[in-house]
């Protein structure tokens, strides 16, 4: 009874984690970022009044720029690199939610993101250092995703059997495959820190752009991906565990 019921929490952790996985996997909200460069400005006039050395009031016409209340929002993971604008007094995660997409996002493929920062024009066969995160970050999610859908299967086929081999070899896939997103969220913070990212950002555009303030920050894929790992690996332990007290009442 207590194997059972060990069973189905361990069961219920795995489906959740897994899920966490796919999510992070399939939603491109790794990244996300905001900055005012763009053609948004628009210019008009102002009417300035001064004095003379007499008292005269003598008025100047003067040309001014001003930038609307409107900013950039980025956001990228996987499979798309995307930008859409936003207000600026609104959250850039809470602007990333599937209801909240606007018609104008433009949306360009994100070459299995996390990409090196591009040197030159883009593109570009020259990149920096930061190229390796994105081989490694790319095997590992695969990976981690294949990991756990081998474990998931391998629990499923011990279920009917009652057989303590599946059990714990399909907890170890889980293991496996938590340690393996765990890497990947370690490489996407390392790749945070290394990398320029506002150069990242811009990298089309920034030649055109002059004081431009850039904010970066963890998306909701990262924060689902966070929360899986955990959850992985628990089931992952527990089926260890249920595998191991099958075998002793053999």
């Amino acid at each position: 009874m207590r194997v059972g019921v060990a069973a189905l929490a361990g069961g219920i952790f795995g489906v959740l984690g897994t899920i966490c996985f796919f999510l992070a996997f399939s939603t491109d909200y790794w990244l996300v970022a905001r900055d005012n460069c763009g053609p948004y400005s628009r210019h008009t006039t102002e009417t300035i009044v001064e004095k003379d050395a007499n008292g005269t009031e003598l008025q100047f016409v003067k040309a001014v720029t001003i930038s609307p209340a409107y900013l950039t929002l980025h956001h990228e993971g996987f499979f798309w690199r995307c930008l859409f604008h936003v207000e600026s007094t609104a959250n850039e995660v809470l602007a990333t939610f599937f209801t909240n997409q606007p018609g104008s996002k433009v949306c360009v493929h994100g070459y299995l993101f996390p990409l090196p920062v591009v040197i030159g024009r883009v593109p570009h066969s020259s990149y920096d250092t930061t190229a390796v995160f994105r081989g490694f970050w790319t095997v590992f999610i695969i990976l981690a995703l294949a990991s756990a859908l081998t474990g998931g299967f391998l629990l499923v086929c011990g279920v009917p059997f009652i057989s303590h081999k599946l059990y714990k070899l399909g907890g170890a896939f889980l293991i496996i495959a938590a340690c393996l997103f765990l890497s990947v969220l370690v490489l996407f913070v390392l790749w945070m820190e290394v990398v320029d990212v506002k150069r990242y950002v811009l990298q089309e555009r920034g030649e055109t752009c002059i004081d431009i303030q850039v904010s970066v920050f963890y998306g909701l894929s990262f924060m689902v991906a966070a929360a899986g790992v955990p959850l992985e690996l628990l089931s992952g332990l527990i089926f260890m565990l249920v595998g191991r007290a099958l075998l002793a009442n053999k």
